[in-house]
């Protein structure tokens, strides 16, 4: 998600990042290294090397930094990126399920009533477009137990 504009806010001391998904913003408490007020930011811009997807800034003191997108919808809990989150971790352990699994792939495409290229897709931990559903369906499949649990966070 490239970065279409970026600020700094000093009085809040946190960058607020602008993305077709909206304004995030991120802490200057959690960069590495740190701006503070004896070591402000001198210059910052959206780094068209990392994809227009950070900014990176230069400290007073000649230290380097950047804050990646990923970070600032992290920081918020972007529910977009949480979901994203939440399909790799399932894609990552079905691909271990199969692994461990003795079931053949076309007994589990069978059991799924789908053709490969959409087992594949499920398997891809890049691809993005499947649902939560199919890989609960999947792990169900190779015999695995998914528990969800709602909670409080904590700060």
């Amino acid at each position: 998600m490239s970065i279409q504009s970026v600020r700094v806010d000093n009085r809040k001391r946190e960058w607020v990042l602008e993305t077709s998904r909206g304004a995030f913003s991120y802490p200057f408490t959690r960069c590495d290294p740190e701006p503070t007020p004896s070591d402000r930011i001198a210059k910052y811009f959206i780094d068209d090397e990392l994809a227009r997807e950070a900014v990176t800034y230069v400290l007073e003191s000649g230290r380097e930094g950047f804050v990646h997108s990923e970070m600032a919808f992290d920081y918020n809990r972007e529910p977009a990126y949480m979901r994203d989150l939440l399909l790799h971790q399932l894609t990552v352990d079905a691909l271990e399920s199969l692994d461990a699994s003795r079931l053949p792939k076309r007994e589990i495409m069978r059991r799924l009533r789908t053709s490969a290229a959409q087992l594949y897709r499920l398997l891809d931990p890049a691809n993005y477009s499947k649902s939560v559903d199919s890989m609960l369906e999947l792990l169900s499949v190779l015999g695995c137990e998914v528990e969800l649990s709602v909670r409080k966070r904590t700060a």
